[in-house]
């Protein structure tokens, strides 16, 4: 049997990269520092996933042939890379540090005992440009001189699955049971790989992965993000992304934001990413966003302020790419206005605690210094000056 080892046993490690290795035959090593976790998966060997979908009856998908290391066990982990045939990571953007050393030392391990055996490691990150940060990240830990491109394909992926949190009295009955939407498609990338790719049904190469991995950004994340501010922005008291989707003119607002983004999509990736099937992307978006079943929060989806405001992610990302071809932004910048003012708590009445840091630290400096020292807008570019200018003076 064939190993992936999972770097992330959280919602897009299991739900996702890790049932699809696992119900296509593969056995599911995962990685995670949480201890009950990991203890959990090794003591039941397999966890349940409960798709949900509107208006049809839930489907629920038993995911075998799994089993964890303790992600502080370095020994163990560089000795589970070295034997993989493919490693995944889905950590998120602040504990990749954490483990680009143990997995450096497990590549390593792997030259030493298999030298002509590669390695594919799978980039499932909400990242852009993560084939590069893995390259200069991992050659910091390995020895200098070490032929890693002879070794190791890093392949970024475009990661669209919804994932809510999951309730307190979900996971009190079932520790490892995870809710998801039935979308299923991994989108990679086709000259990311080393070796030969994983023979997964919805496994989808494309040749060109960063005109998928900003249409993902810039469209996806934007139009949800959007659903989040607006509706919270209209009616505090949504808690659930399919209400703000409800309320008056919200919808119409998401989808000319998600449009404005996809019209310079189109125009910085002419060949890849066709203003029709844009359109029809959009369309599909918004009746997944609207999926009662699924449960997600308002909270959940516009949560971390200070990554949703940061200069190349979801919302000044998409304002510049649009204002660089010459197009409106009105409704992102809209959208940008209305995510300062986002103040959305957790099930307990709780802020994200880097928002209750933002809220503290960042909204006293006005919008202008928001974009100025968040979002690092530049004022001596004209175009971000621009984008800066139209921001301020949003009709939002």
């Amino acid at each position: 049997m064939q190993t992936l080892v999972q770097f992330g046993a959280g919602n897009i490690g299991r739900s996702f990269i890790g049932q699809l290795f696992a119900r296509n035959g593969y056995e599911v090593v995962f990685v995670d520092v949480s201890a009950p976790l990991v203890e959990a998966l090794n003591e039941r060997r397999e966890y349940r996933i409960v798709i949900k979908r509107n208006g049809v009856s839930d489907e629920e998908l038993v995911v075998q042939n799994v089993r964890a290391i303790d992600g502080r066990e370095h020994a163990s982990v560089a000795d589970a890379v070295a034997g993989a045939d493919y490693v995944a990571t889905s950590v998120g953007l602040g504990a990749l540090p954490d483990i680009i050393p143990v997995l450096a030392r497990g590549i390593e391990l792997r030259a030493l005992r298999s030298p002509n055996r590669l390695l594919d490691v799978i980039i499932a990150e909400n990242i852009r440009d993560g084939a590069p940060y893995f390259r200069e990240s991992l050659g910091r830990h390995l020895p200098q001189g070490f032929p890693l491109a002879d070794h190791v394909g890093l392949v970024e992926t475009s990661i669209g699955r919804m994932v809510p949190l999951m309730r307190k009295e979900d996971l009190a009955a079932d520790p490892l049971l995870l809710f998801a939407e039935e979308y299923n498609e991994l989108i990679v990338d086709k000259h990311g790989f080393r070796g030969p790719l994983p023979q997964i049904p919805t496994l989808n190469p494309v040749e060109n992965i960063r005109a998928y991995v900003d249409r993902k950004l810039f469209i996806h994340n934007l139009g949800h993000a959007a659903t989040a501010y607006f509706g919270f922005s209209q009616s505090p008291d949504s808690r659930f992304i399919w209400q703000a989707l409800e309320l008056p003119g919200v919808a119409v607002r998401v989808r000319s934001a998600m449009g404005e983004s996809a019209a310079a999509l189109a125009l910085e990736y002419p060949h890849d990413l066709k203003p029709g099937a844009l359109t029809a992307h959009i369309d599909d978006l918004l009746v997944r966003f609207a999926n009662r079943a699924l449960g997600d929060t308002v909270y959940r989806v516009g949560r971390d302020l200070y990554r949703k405001l940061a200069h190349d992610d979801r919302l000044i990302g998409a304002a510049l790419l649009a204002a660089r071809h010459g197009l409106p932004c009105d409704t992102i910048a809209d959208a940008i206005r209305a995510a300062v003012g986002f103040r959305a708590a957790d099930e307990e009445g709780k802020l994200y605690p880097r928002d209750a840091d933002f809220i503290a630290r960042e909204v006293p400096k006005g919008l202008e210094g928001i974009l100025r020292d968040v979002s690092g807008l530049a004022m001596e570019d004209p175009v971000e000056r621009g984008v800066a200018v139209r921001i301020l003076s949003s009709r939002q």
